[in-house]
């Protein structure tokens, strides 16, 4: 089983409200808890911004790499969300591969970027 944890934060000085945009980082780890080596082939974002407008990204790999996890091992990178309103939502998948050549999806649960203005 492949865990995957995120720590989002708003990032004020990269901001720009006046003009609606609002600059997110994201803080992933991602812990392989299965008995098998893994590699980490792409990546799928679907991005929801505070209007309900969507986007869809795909790519290879992460932050340019496509990591290969041994069991219990795990991988850290911190990447970015610009976004046109305070509030937003990302969530998504990693396609893995195991040392056998099968692919499965790591599922990224649904997390919320929101600038601390939209909570006062």
């Amino acid at each position: 089983m492949i865990k995957i944890s995120v720590k989002p934060q708003y990032i004020q000085e990269r901001s720009n409200p006046v003009r609606s945009y609002y600059f997110f980082s994201y803080h992933i780890t991602i812990q392989n808890n299965s008995e098998k080596t893994v590699q980490l082939l792409s990546r799928y974002w679907h991005i929801t911004d505070g209007e309900g407008k969507t986007e869809d990204i795909h790519g290879p790999g992460v932050v340019g790499e496509q990591p290969t996890l041994a069991p219990s091992d795990s991988f850290e990178y911190t990447s970015f969300c610009p976004l046109p309103t305070p509030m937003g939502f990302m969530e998504g998948s990693y396609r893995m591969v195991d040392g056998e050549g099968k692919e499965f999806d790591a599922i990224i649960e649904r997390f919320r970027l929101v600038a601390p203005q939209v909570l006062n």
